[in-house]
């Protein structure tokens, strides 16, 4: 949509083929349906939370960065509010209120817009690009003089991402990176997740680490066990460092610190005072100051101390043991839950293959990439949406002055 409305702008012709019935169908989901739209930072900021390929993304970024797109927005009649970490919503917390914004400006600059249109091959004919679709509604074949694909990547194919993109680009002669779903629940090993499905803990320090090598991912946030094993946002971020890594038979080891405010030996010391003030006490009724309720008995479990043991009698050994599990909760992830439930897909469209200042193909003359669809992508926080509305200015005027 940005695209489009920017290459009519710009003052080019433009019609928007789209395969759902209605515009901005994932637009709608996000933010939990409150549209993350952005993060309140400058350029510097932005170009730190991309995963891959950050450089190339320099000359987007600098066409429109998050003070241009909020003022966009803004201007559109959307009020729009930060909150913390820099996360940028609308006043009214609806994505839909985005959405409409986008089609009031796409109808505003005149693009056409064909809903129930899916583009199933695109050609490059001697003079022209030839798009061939399934609309029963238009004309079958449109002809168009440069061409942006911004289809996504594969994450919630129920909203319409399912790869189209990487097929148009491979017919071009266009690499595609492996592609992997990211910012993605994670499924675990350990079973005891299952008892704790729906437990939310926070500031929690979650590290991801790999064999032999120091941690690829270590940050504080709130995290959530499900029936399979772990999500939140904390969980997410770390899937980023997860994602591509887990069918490759790497010894990946996700950790929890449930009390990274205390350090190890703070602990102990709290547990000592804690051990004494329930020294008559089983150990399984010592622990209730120190963790939810729901928590205790997994703990216990997985300390091997027997929950009907006197405090009095717990030995050194066996409370290092507890030391161990409280600021190391071991987890070991198997697999994501998949593209449906990703919130992107890392992998794309090789940079390499694009030019950075126009977003145009370097193998085809009039092919822009928009979005998704191309190898970039960042941690959580409105950075991912970003990508997206200012790749798809920088295209959409690029393709209006090819």
């Amino acid at each position: 949509m940005m695209a489009a409305g920017e290459a009519a702008n710009n003052g080019a012709c433009v019609t928007l083929l789209e395969k759902n019935e209605k515009l901005g169908k994932k637009l709608h989901i996000t933010g939990k349906g409150r549209c993350n739209l952005t993060n309140n930072t400058d350029v510097p900021g932005l170009l730190a939370q991309v995963l891959s390929n950050a450089s190339f993304l320099n000359s987007t970024f600098r066409a429109m960065d998050s003070q241009i797109l909020m003022q966009f927005f803004e201007q559109q009649g959307v009020p729009l509010k930060t909150e913390r970490g820099g996360r940028v919503f609308p006043v009214s917390d609806k994505a839909d209120d985005i959405n409409k914004a986008l089609i009031s400006y796409l109808r505003e600059v005149g693009v056409r817009v064909l809903l129930k249109t899916e583009v199933k091959k695109i050609e490059r004919g001697y003079k022209a690009f030839c798009l061939y679709t399934n609309s029963a509604v238009s004309a079958n074949i449109f002809e168009a003089d440069a061409v942006i694909i911004a289809t996504g990547g594969l994450s919630y194919p129920s909203t319409g991402s399912t790869g189209d993109g990487y097929n148009f680009a491979k017919n071009f002669g266009h690499s595609i990176i492996e592609t992997f779903p990211a910012l993605v629940p994670l499924n675990v090993a350990e079973n005891f997740t299952a008892s704790l499905e729906g437990l939310s803990l926070r500031n929690v320090r979650a590290t991801v680490k790999t064999a032999s090598n120091p941690p690829l991912f270590e940050e504080l946030g709130e995290m959530l066990f499900t029936r399979t094993g772990v999500t939140g946002p904390l969980i997410l971020k770390a899937s980023a460092f997860l994602c591509d890594k887990l069918s490759r038979n790497h010894c990946n080891k996700l950790t929890i610190d449930l009390k990274p405010a205390l350090s190890r030996e703070q602990l102990d010391a709290r547990l000592l005072r804690d051990f004494a003030a329930a020294q008559n006490k089983n150990f399984a009724n010592s622990l209730t100051k120190l963790l939810p309720n729901r928590l205790i008995e997994t703990i216990i479990s997985l300390s091997g101390i027997p929950p009907d043991k006197k405090v009095n009698s717990i030995t050194r050994t066996e409370r290092q043991n507890l030391l161990n599990i409280l600021k190391s909760l071991p987890l070991t992830p198997t697999s994501t839950a998949g593209y449906k439930e990703a919130v992107i897909t890392k992998g794309g469209v090789n940079t390499r293959e694009i030019n950075p200042s126009t977003l145009m193909s370097k193998l085809c003359p009039g092919l822009f990439f928009a979005g998704e669809v191309s190898d970039v992508h960042a941690m959580t926080g409105g950075y991912n949406l970003q990508i997206a509305f200012s790749m798809g200015l920088l295209a959409g005027r690029s393709a209006a002055k090819y």
